[in-house]
């Protein structure tokens, strides 16, 4: 098998650098910007940049792109911070910022102007968009392109200075107006912004632009390959143009790759800030979206994500991936080590009437059969026990194995029970079902004289725990797309089912929350991290236990 032909665009690309001597060690980086929390799509960029630092023996940085403080706060800086370390991703150098190296980029700047490469521009920034020209037309000089060296370092500096009021003047590289890339056409570098900054608080009133400071930032560090999504294609002459005339030895090297996307969920920072303010979700992480943090409340591991990104691999064509992949590697990833345990979410009572009154015995569960190192649990058995309610009707159809007056099914891991009677209500809704047991059927005692073909699951009335347990589905109306025409959301009403009187057994009690768990027969659900207390549980479906989906076939 060809070795090379496993590997993807970046690696061959980087293989070549290796040999050709361009870089000798590999050193990636990860440079959010603090304005939001990040979601499922930038799990693809750090796993990428992550996985290739390991996999050459390199470094990978993790940074914060803090150049502009109007959107920036710590808020955001702290829960990426949480995001990537939940990764997994180790970085070298501690948390990097931007921001420590605004002295050098003012530097590099002042560079620019003295090669003749940057000018201060006095045009407001309408007039530098009417500039700017089109795709079809070329832009047209600034009036103030001309000026000299001295009258712009003059006017730079006074910028910095704090003289000038935000809006009246900015730095502008001196590249080519006439440019067919939209970008070059004298991208501004430098604005002015009287603003407070969360890391070098007032010390500046000019902050960089974005495709100046960017790769400035990847050259001070030693960046070799700056691994970006395909929108960036188009700067990347500018990106190149920013390291070769700031006088960077060994530049850094911009490659794209596509965007990871997911279908109908909603990544967009603006729309979910308007969730969040609306209050149709819980926050940032509210389970139902597909932020980091709210993938990890609900119960998402790192493996699962990192096996969604293997499995997608690294392009650089756009496509779309089925939602139902995403739910198929967490199945994978929690069947072999999630405990199986029983809950009821719909209980009715059970009463055993030939069991002893006040007995109580305990039958022996085995964690999960797949795997068992995870052992087995001690499950108390008594008279009284909460079954699901559709394991029981009153008039089942053809091929109903479950309770019924005159069935017999098995309890998990207990004995045979024959339904008898039910009781109920004055509206007509059934109460209790009452069955009798017979006692040489108990589970792992070699019983088989006669076959059920019904099993069901229970957890005993008197020994067990009240929980609520939040059922979920996906935030967006699938059917009808993700938003309307008018850029409106289409909500799915039912997104969020909450059950306030489900029971779950007492073994529940010895985890911790965020530990996930199977259901038995309802699906994969963890102890949610934010609302779950030792005095009450507070459970959120991971996902349900089966899937229509299916890996393509290779």
């Amino acid at each position: 098998m060809d070795n090379n032909a496993s590997k993807n665009f970046i690696e061959r690309i980087i293989d070549e650098d290796l040999e050709n001597g361009t870089y000798t060690k590999v050193v990636t980086r990860f440079p959010p910007e603090p304005n939001g929390y990040l979601h499922i799509g930038h799990a693809k960029s750090i796993l990428l940049n992550y996985g290739l630092a390991q996999k050459y023996n390199g470094d990978f940085h993790f940074r914060f792109d803090d150049t502009n403080p109007v959107k920036e706060d710590m808020e955001f800086v702290d829960s990426i911070r949480a995001d990537v370390e939940w990764l997994g991703a180790k970085f070298v150098g501690g948390v990097l910022y931007a921001s420590n190296y605004f002295d050098e980029m003012y530097e590099k700047a002042v560079l620019l102007i003295k090669k003749g490469k940057a000018y201060v521009d006095d045009l407001t920034a309408e007039e530098i968009r009417n500039y700017r020209g089109t795709l079809k037309e070329p832009g047209k000089n600034s009036p103030y392109r001309d000026r000299s060296v001295e009258e712009n370092l003059d006017l730079f500096e006074r910028m910095k200075n704090g003289e000038f009021e935000d809006g009246s003047h900015v730095l502008r590289a001196k590249i080519d107006m006439a440019s067919p890339n939209i970008n070059m056409r004298d991208p501004v570098l430098y604005r002015v912004a009287h603003m407070t900054h969360h890391n070098t608080g007032d010390k500046w009133c000019i902050y960089p632009m974005y495709d100046f400071a960017h790769p400035i930032e990847d050259a001070i560090e030693g960046i070799t390959h700056s691994i970006c999504t395909l929108e960036f294609e188009d700067h990347r002459p500018l990106y190149n143009w920013v390291v070769t005339e700031a006088e960077y030895d060994n530049p850094p090297k911009q490659i794209e790759f596509a965007k990871f996307y997911l279908t109908n969920v909603i990544t967009g920072k603006r729309y979910i800030k308007k969730l969040v303010e609306d209050g149709i979700v819980d926050g940032w992480d509210d389970p139902r979206l597909v932020t980091i943090a709210a993938l990890r409340r609900r119960g998402f591991t790192p493996e699962s994500i990192k096996m969604l990104m293997e499995l997608t691999g690294v392009t650089k064509a756009n496509a779309s991936v089925e939602y139902p992949m995403l739910e198929y590697c967490i199945r994978e990833d929690l069947k072999p080590k999630a405990p199986r345990l029983m809950a009821i979410l719909d209980p009715i009572k059970l009463v055993i009437d030939n069991y002893p009154e006040g007995q109580v015995e305990y039958v022996e569960a085995t964690n999960n059969v797949e795997n068992p190192e995870l052992g087995t649990r001690m499950i108390p058995f008594s008279k009284e026990l909460w079954i699901e309610r559709e394991d029981f009707m009153e008039n089942p159809p053809k091929k109903y194995f479950r309770f019924f007056v005159g069935n017999e099914v098995r309890l998990m891991n207990a004995y045979f029970v024959t339904c008898t009677s039910y009781e109920k209500d004055e509206n007509g809704r059934v109460t209790v079902i009452h069955g009798t047991y017979d006692p040489e059927t108990k589970s792992g005692s070699g019983f088989n004289a006669r076959k059920v073909k019904g099993t069901i699951h229970w957890v005993p009335v008197n020994q067990c725990h009240k929980a609520t347990v939040r059922l979920y589905e996906n935030l967006v109306d699938e059917e009808k797309g993700v938003y309307n025409e008018d850029g409106s959301i289409n909500l799915n009403p039912n997104s969020l089912t909450v059950i306030e009187d489900a029971y779950v057994e007492e073994t529940f009690s010895s985890y911790k929350p965020g530990d996930a768990f199977q259901f038995v027969r309802k699906g994969y659900f963890n102890l949610d991290p934010k609302d779950s207390t030792a005095e009450h549980m507070v459970f959120n479906r991971i996902v349900s236990m089966r899937s229509s989906f299916k890996l393509p076939k290779k």
